[in-house]
């Protein structure tokens, strides 16, 4: 059984966080599996780096895409680019297993979440963000793509 089907608090954590929470939830994953591929790749288990780096590329990709470009099209554009910057030194991390670039993504990926976690502070204590995600929930009873991305994360952590 997968790590939420045994901990329903955290499927039910998912589910209800805001849509600020839920990238801070992204970004915990994505960092956690890139610390897991670097331990694999220590351990000399190349299939669980590279199952690990796969996990952190998709939370990535996520991240990219539900970046809102309607509110500040400059800035979402630069996130896009830093974004892909980190999946394609994923990529590179994959194939040469290589710690350095995948301590280079780990550092940017927990810049972004300093970052965003100040901006759900501001959202929290009452200021108006700058750039927000799209609206994590499609309606009632509809999981999204990045609610999915987040539970599995969870449920196929080691």
């Amino acid at each position: 059984m997968n790590q939420t089907g045994q901990n329903p608090y955290l499927r039910t954590k998912i589910l209800t966080a805001s849509p600020h929470e839920l990238r801070l939830l992204l970004f915990d994953g994505a960092i956690r599996f890139c610390n897991q591929a670097k331990k694999a790749i220590d351990e000399k288990d190349f299939d669980t780096s590279y199952h690990s780096i796969m996990k952190a590329e998709k939370i990535i990709l996520e991240l990219s895409s539900s970046l809102n470009h309607d509110v500040n099209p400059d800035v979402t554009e630069k996130m896009v680019a830093l974004y892909n910057y980190m999946y394609r030194r994923l990529i590179d991390a994959n194939m040469s297993r290589d710690l350095e670039t995948i301590d280079e993504v780990i550092k940017l990926l927990q810049y972004e979440r300093e970052t965003w976690q100040m901006l759900v502070n501001k959202v929290q204590s009452g200021a108006k963000p700058a750039a927000a995600p799209k609206q994590a929930m499609g309606g009632y009873g509809q999981m999204t793509s990045a609610q999915q991305t987040a539970i599995s994360s969870y449920s196929h952590s080691a």
